[in-house]
């Protein structure tokens, strides 16, 4: 039997990276998946290969989210737990270098896109009496100088409203949490450096390379790691946990760059204060 057995869910962004990760591993826990995302072609690819439903979705319109959950709804009878994954990167530039309109384009994404979700699954999980709505935000939201200012300033959003709508709906039995990862290898840095879409997932060699010694578990952190944090949000196994952020970023927070590249800095700057030390 699997963790999901019988549960009916909706990923957003779900046609690449961690959305995309989430999905499988949600087939393979035993649900029913709609995949909501903007590229057609890739949905269609998802359907045969792991038999999910895709739904053509841009999370910033509202009545694409809505038609989402109604779509849902018409196939399965229900929504068990909505995952909203869907989210665009930012250049990693100055405070000064800003562009307005990047901010709107993120904002529209990342925090209405989320905003507009639980606006519309609540009322189908307030019907049911249950449900679990699992928000992807990102260790940019709880900590500084890991990403550009524009999307840190967006998942600390994301953290902020998965808190104020638990508080809210976890009185009538609908959980809501935030789901927080830290280097992530998905074509989403390629996107960030204006790689498209569909080229951007064939480069995720090269970020697993850069990755694989940022935090202090010493590999690239993979969907695959986000995937099974989300199964234990969605499933029955974490009932008493709302309004929480877990994340998954092998220790990259809790510390600057890794415990090595510190000792190896450390030791350095040691070496050269000996070193002038002895000129003395």
């Amino acid at each position: 039997m699997g963790a999901l057995d019988g549960k009916v869910a909706i990923v957003t962004g779900g046609t690449s990276g961690i959305g995309e990760g989430i999905a499988e591993r949600f087939v393979g826990e035993g649900a029913k998946v709609v995949v909501a995302a903007r590229r057609q072609d890739e949905g269609a690819a998802l359907e045969k290969r792991l038999g999910v439903r895709f739904v053509r979705t841009d999370v910033a319109n509202e009545a694409d989210v809505k038609a989402m959950i109604d779509q849902a709804i018409a196939a399965f009878g229900r929504v068990d737990c909505l995952v909203n994954n869907a989210a665009l990167p930012a250049p990693m530039v100055s405070i000064t270098e800003i562009d307005v309109a990047t901010i709107d384009q993120l904002l529209a994404v990342n925090v209405r896109g989320v905003l507009l979700g639980i606006k519309h699954v609540a009322p189908v999980m307030l019907k049911q009496g249950s449900g679990s709505i699992i928000n992807i935000g990102s260790m940019a939201g709880i900590r500084g100088g890991v990403s550009g200012h524009i999307y840190s300033a967006t998942k600390g959003a994301v953290l902020a409203l998965s808190r104020s709508a638990g508080a809210e709906l976890g009185e009538k039995g609908v959980r809501v949490n935030c789901l927080s990862p830290g280097a992530i290898v998905t074509g989403i840095f390629a996107k960030a450096a204006g790689v498209e879409g569909s080229k951007a997932d064939r480069l995720t060699d090269v970020i697993k390379a850069a990755f694989a010694s940022v935090q202090t578990i010493p590999r690239a952190g993979l969907p695959a790691d986000i995937a099974q944090a989300a199964v234990f949000l969605a499933s029955d196994g974490s009932s008493f946990i709302n309004g929480q952020d877990i994340v998954v970023d092998g220790g990259h927070s809790s510390v600057t760059k890794g415990w090595s590249y510190m000792a190896d800095r450390r030791g350095e700057m040691l070496k050269r204060l000996k070193e002038a030390a002895a000129k003395l």
